[in-house]
């Protein structure tokens, strides 16, 4: 009889329709894959370089603090979110006030979650940018290393998307994954269309400093008629290149933040105060040297360009076709000149995810397969694309280069 009861209960007790179909999550698959130490893990955007000293030693000292141990103000620490408006100010060129335009949440993913939540009804319509949507179009190239400015948005097709029920659209610059910096051009073809259609854009800029030679990165916030309707978002993990503090922020006008903080006081309530606190005084000193070519917003770019340049070239002589990212710590690859079989596997797998996992296994290399970040109707299209993370220690890269440089010597 208790056996009957347990299965019934079982059986009645199952998940919300709200979560159906998400259990399946490409994070969690191969980084399990990979957790395998003999694996060289180029997958995971994580990096294992080390962050900033200062960094670390501002969180020893504020956790040496009893009060910093304590609970902090819900919608942001007061010296984290006094520090975000001051930076924030000089790089948009408008007064941000600290209590009111800023919210501080669990990471640039707890950012987003309160946006949607806060501003999305059920039945409106969000645009997506897919990194090889059908509104994408590839360039032709001269033959050698493709970039991620050979990718530029149709805007004819873009404008297309736009309708009536068009609620908001979600911009990701620089773009992960193919690590593209939109043009002041293209950002004003998306303003356009945003203040015409009387749309929200959500900005995904948690890569806003990992910009290299010959590119800008510019806040779509800043162009005329866009502070009002953006919420834009930034990352603590990737200014900083500390992904476990999970700390990140969404800054926009008043009258869009205070209903992310209704979201935010009704979930999360408040972030950890020491890291808030550590986070606060490493702003304080780069803000500081923000005229200084060292001002750790501009070295790290500096110090991860050489590592892509380096990621790159060792894909190409593996016979693989990179596309060279303008931005962010992440590059994406053509795999199809290889020419690997794999029509014995899992037929319902797309290509990508079967060729990482070969990969891992016989090559002992891991990336992560670009249609993870497609929806069904385009994962066929881009399926032999993988994405590879280099904001790696040179030990990483180096057992990464003797995997590729041996590549055609083994046998799959």
């Amino acid at each position: 009889m208790v056996k009957l009861l347990c299965e019934t209960m079982a059986f009645r007790h199952k998940n919300t329709r709200r979560i159906e179909g998400l259990d399946s999550n490409v994070w969690v698959e191969f980084t399990k894959v990979a957790a395998d130490p003999s694996i060289v893990n180029l997958g995971q955007g994580l990096p294992d370089i080390s962050p900033p000293s200062y960094v670390k030693e501002e969180l020893a000292k504020a956790a040496a603090v009893d009060r910093l141990n304590q609970y902090t103000r819900g919608f942001g620490h007061p010296s984290l979110v006094k520090a975000l408006s001051q930076v924030y100010e000089r790089v948009c060129g408008r007064k941000i006030d600290p209590l009111t335009d800023i919210l501080v949440t669990v990471g640039a993913y707890g950012s987003l979650f309160s946006t949607i939540q806060a501003l999305i009804e059920e039945g409106d319509e969000v645009i997506i940018i897919e990194p090889f949507y059908d509104c994408y179009e590839p360039m032709k190239n001269n033959g050698l290393a493709a970039s991620s400015a050979d990718w530029v948005l149709d805007p004819a097709e873009l404008a297309n998307k736009f309708n009536s029920k068009t609620k908001a659209i979600i911009l990701n610059t620089p773009h992960n994954p193919i690590g593209k910096v939109f043009t002041q051009e293209e950002l004003q073809v998306i303003a356009d269309l945003c203040i015409k259609h009387d749309t929200l854009c959500i900005s995904d800029e948690v890569y806003e400093w990992l910009v290299y030679k010959g590119n800008k990165h510019i806040k779509i916030a800043t162009l005329p008629g866009m502070w009002e309707r953006t919420v834009t978002i930034g990352s603590a993990g990737k200014t900083y290149s500390v992904t476990g503090w999970k700390l990140g922020w969404s800054i926009g006008p008043e009258n869009l933040i205070k209903h992310l903080q209704v979201v935010h006081q009704n979930t999360l309530y408040t972030c950890p105060t020491p890291l808030q606190e550590a986070l606060a005084q490493a702003f304080w000193i780069d803000y500081k040297r923000m005229d200084d070519p060292d001002c750790y917003f501009y070295s790290l770019s500096r110090e991860l360009e050489s590592k892509r340049d380096r990621m790159a070239r060792l894909l190409k002589e593996a016979g693989l076709k990179p596309v060279v990212p303008d931005g962010g710590y992440f590059m994406i690859v053509d795999v199809s000149t290889l020419n690997v079989d794999l029509s014995d596997v899992d037929e319902k797998q797309p290509y990508d995810y079967k060729f990482v996992r070969w990969m891992i296994a016989s090559k002992k290399l891991s990336a992560i397969p670009l249609s993870a970040f497609c929806g069904p109707e385009t994962k066929k299209q881009f399926e032999k694309y993988i994405r590879f993370c280099f904001i790696k220690k040179d030990s990483t890269l180096d057992a990464a280069e003797v995997i590729l440089k041996n590549w055609n010597k083994q046998t799959g």
